[in-house]
Formats: C-alpha cells, sequence, structure tokens
C-alpha cells in the first residue's frame, strides 16, 4: 500500500505517463528511517525537503506542515503493518500538470512508499567493502548537485559500473576531479585525529546523515573537522574511509585499490550515533 496525496491505495500503477517526476525528473525525494514509528531525524529531513521545494521553484501547499507529512508517513506505515518495526520511507514530491520543460503550473503532488528493514539500530558492517573511482562521468557542483532529485542518471551508471567490477561501491569526483561522494552516500576520510569530508560547494549531496555526523564530530574532543575538498591522492593515504546514508548509518571501506583501511573509528563514532539516537 502506498500513499498517494492523502489517499492509501494499492501497490500498482497510478502514476500517468506524463507524471513530470518519470519524464522530466522533475521530482524531489527524501528517504527516511523510521524505527517503531519513529522517524528519525525528522525535521532535518522536512527542512531539506521544504529548502529544495524552494530551489525548484515548487508551490509549496499551504498543508506540507512538519506535522501533517509526519501524519501521513505514520498512516503509509500503519497501513501497511510497519508501525512496530524498522522502515524505510520514500517521499516523493512531484510538479503536476502538462507541459514540457517549462510547466504549465508549480503545483505539486506527493506520493509515500514503505519498506520493512530487518535491524533497529545501526550495527558496523565490518565485512569486506571495496570501492574504486567512477571516472566516465562528473559531478557539476551546483546548487542543484546537493538536491535530492529524480535525475539519478549518474548515480544509477555507476552502480552498474561498479557491479560490473565486483565492487561495493564507487567515490564519485566533480568536474575539478576532486572526490565528492560515494554513489549512495557521503564520504568521510580519516587521518589520525583528523576526519574530513567533502563540502557542499564541491557538488555534493547536502546529506542527512552527513550533518548528524559532523554535528555528533563538533561534540567529541579527540577529533577535528575539516570540511575541504578531497583529491583522489589522499584516499590512499587515510587510516580509514567510510560512507554514510540514513539507511546505513555509517559503512566503512576495508579496500580501496591495493590500500587495506582500518575501521576503528568507524566503531567509535556509529557506537556514539546510536546513543544520541537513544537520547534523543
Amino acid at each position: 500500500m502506498v500513499n498517494f496525496n492523502g489517499n492509501i491505495v494499492e501497490n500498482e500503477a497510478f502514476l500517468p505517463l506524463n507524471n513530470r517526476g518519470y519524464a522530466y525528473g522533475d521530482a524531489l525525494f527524501e528517504t527516511v528511517r523510521s524505527v517503531h514509528g519513529k522517524l528519525l531525524f525528522w525535521e532535518d529531513h522536512y527542512f531539506r525537503l521544504m529548502a529544495s521545494m524552494r530551489i525548484m521553484r515548487m508551490e509549496i501547499p499551504m498543508n506540507f506542515t512538519l506535522e501533517f507529512l509526519e501524519a501521513q508517513i505514520l498512516r503509509t506505515l500503519e497501513s501497511n503493518k510497519l508501525l512496530k518495526q524498522s522502515a524505510r520511507v520514500k517521499l516523493t514530491v512531484h510538479r503536476i500538470g502538462a507541459g514540457l520543460y517549462l510547466p504549465h503550473t508549480n503545483d505539486v503532488e506527493f506520493v509515500i512508499s514503505v519498506k520493512p528493514l530487518e535491524l533497529d539500530f545501526y550495527l558496523l558492517n565490518s565485512d569486506d567493502y571495496e570501492v574504486d573511482l567512477f571516472k566516465d562521468y562528473y559531478v557539476s557542483p551546483s546548487l542543484l548537485s546537493a538536491l535530492k532529485t529524480n535525475n539519478k542518471a549518474l548515480n544509477v551508471v555507476g552502480s552498474i559500473f561498479a557491479n560490473e567490477n565486483k565492487l561495493d561501491n564507487c567515490l564519485l569526483l566533480n568536474t575539478n576531479k576532486q572526490v565528492v561522494e560515494a554513489l549512495n552516500g557521503n564520504v568521510f576520510l580519516v587521518n589520525g585525529n583528523v576526519i574530513k569530508t567533502p563540502p557542499i560547494e564541491d557538488g555534493c549531496l547536502k546529506g542527512i546523515m552527513r550533518k548528524q555526523i559532523i554535528e555528533l564530530i563538533k561534540t567529541i574532543p579527540d577529533y577535528t573537522l575539516d570540511e575541504a575538498s578531497i583529491s583522489p591522492f589522499e584516499l590512499q593515504k587515510a587510516d580509514e574511509i567510510f560512507i554514510s546514508n540514513v539507511i546505513v548509518g555509517i559503512q566503512p571501506v576495508t579496500k580501496y585499490r591495493k590500500k587495506l583501511f582500518k575501521q576503528e573509528v568507524s566503531k567509535d563514532l556509529l557506537e556514539k550515533l546510536n546513543v544520541s539516537i537513544r537520547l534523543g
């Protein structure tokens, strides 16, 4: 069951072929982790969505309040019997109406879909996790590159490349040949007690988990945060590399080309992240 504009409907095709999210990628989405009906980092997701809609010049409905959208997500979870376990929630907002590149209206509709997750909290995945650079195409740094839109062709092609080369993930470069993010999350490098991550200006996604980790690092005297550009040459010099997103939390990288990495800081941050969620 999915939630289409506040109506719970069957999980089947109900959007027209001229839907602008399908036809032009004229849509935004938020992937939210729900734990027993609690939406983790919901305020951050909501305000990112509102800011993104303004950038995309979408008309924000008067009823699109924090409370309204949360209630709609909870309704969807309840209709799928997922209020008492963990779930992955996808909230998509697309512009409606006719038109080609130029829409006839800036009004929007929303769709909420949910899927069950096995784990209630974030656990460290210590299995082998190998990455490499994806250099066929590049991220063009701009205000749009920080948004979660339906324009994910680069991520799709990169994921196929990773699968063909038996990699677990790939790191993306921007047009200045700087490392900006992974295919499915933000990237962090650890050197000693310094944890480095690319700035938003380099073209990386304005990730919700990225924000949580940055705020967490700032509270820990043992670590220093550095938001600065990362060159590919820095990858093999790092003590650790990890990837973040709201579904897995922190995913340590164990291998980049011939370099093997530790997981000590990743483990420490993940433990502290779980504690902050329990206390929050």
